[in-house]
């Protein structure tokens, strides 16, 4: 059978799925192997180290670099306040004394007689790193971090905002072709994960963050909102870090989309049940796609059949597929055939193509590069 390999979006009803949560810098792991986790639970902790602040002791006093360690009131290791003196000038006079204060609340660092220089460092910062799905731990990095594995309902984003978030699921509305719009944001929404249809407006997002929503899963969105909930144009750059207070995944891609109907049952069988989002996306080399994970386990609840780790097969006829490219971007369809020859398309290159059947029954010849794969 023919088949062709292309970037693959997919759902699964019931999947395996494995996180690795990795600390920025060796730390200590809290959890053990076997252990079972919440989302919100933390499996590794660590401190970054703070800021260093450089303070010219000796252009301060006025004295010779080499003098410094002299006149210094505090020794390397020595905590410090801030403003509280460091070194001081002698004399008989006390006018014509001169100090040296800390601009921070740390630690000295060095103290140099080359350079005259003191090198003092803010406190470090703790990082703890949560377990984000709840599930078992099953491997451990020994002062690194842990791999986390849970059996859920699993979905990929097309394009999202915002980071890692965890929360109870529940719906905006009633079909996958409602807009979610202001008055479908209420109070109880607060602290929960919404999910829209075809469109989410940029009033209601601004009235969701507000009111403490903490993500929102739609069919679509119209880049100018997108541009109103970032403040900024969005360049081709890896997402995630954004501090919008919201985090957003699109199922489908820009504009007014129909959410597919099966991505809309699948959340709304799991409504109520807790979910982790990111919306972390990248669309250059190393393709990243923001995600839905709804366990279907909750802490230590056993383990459920599940349809097993995702298996890279390849398009082939029958696959289902998205069209990632203008002027059918966004519409599904199956693969109808995949023609081995090289084919001329409108910009005069040859490339080879796939023929699909679209939702309404008809049929489109178009470049490889410009679909995805559903993998169901």
């Amino acid at each position: 059978m023919t088949h062709a390999y292309t970037p693959g979006l997919r759902v699964a009803e019931k999947t395996t799925i494995r996180k690795s949560r990795v600390l920025p810098l060796p730390g200590e792991v809290v959890v053990k192997k076997g252990d079972r986790v919440e989302a919100e639970s933390v499996v590794a902790r660590t401190e970054l180290p703070g800021k260093v602040f450089s303070v010219n002791v000796a252009g301060r006093l006025s004295i010779p670099p080499g003098e410094v360690v002299k006149y210094m009131l505090k020794r390397e290791g020595d905590p410090v306040e801030k403003d509280e003196i460091l070194a001081e000038s002698k004399s008989l006079f006390a006018w014509l004394k001169a100090s040296c204060s800390s601009p921070i609340k740390g630690t000295v660092e060095t103290i140099s007689s080359i350079t005259g220089q003191v090198l003092l460092r803010e406190p470090p910062q703790p990082i703890e790193v949560r377990a984000y799905i709840g599930g078992g731990v099953v491997e451990v990095m020994e002062k690194e971090g842990v791999v986390v594995e849970t059996t859920a309902t699993f979905i990929n984003g097309i394009f999202g905002v915002g980071g890692e978030v965890v929360g109870p699921l529940e719906l905006g509305v009633s079909s996958p072709e409602e807009v979610l719009e202001p008055k479908g944001i209420r109070q109880e929404h607060a602290g929960k994960i919404l999910v829209a249809g075809s469109l989410v407006t940029w009033e209601a997002m601004d009235k969701a963050r507000n009111m403490g929503v903490l993500g929102i899963v739609t069919g679509g969105v119209y880049d100018e909102d997108l541009r109103s909930l970032l403040g900024y144009d969005l360049g081709v750059a890896v997402t995630g870090s954004e501090k919008t207070g919201l985090t957003l995944i699109l199922t489908e891609g820009f504009s007014r989309i129909n959410m597919a109907k099966k991505t809309f049952e699948l959340l709304q069988a799991r409504r109520g049940r807790k979910a982790s989002i990111n919306g972390a996306t990248q669309i250059r080399a190393g393709v990243v796609r923001p995600e839905i994970i709804i366990p279907l386990t909750e802490g230590g609840g056993a383990a459920l059949e599940t349809e097993g780790p995702l298996v890279e097969t390849g398009m082939a006829v029958g696959a289902m597929v998205r069209v990632i490219r203008e002027p059918y971007f966004g519409k599904i369809g199956k693969v109808k055939s995949l023609p081995a020859e090289l084919q001329t398309i409108e910009t005069e290159a040859k490339v080879r193509v796939v023929e699909i059947t679209l939702a309404d029954n008809s049929t489109v010849v178009i470049p490889r590069a410009n679909v995805e794969m559903i993998q169901l």
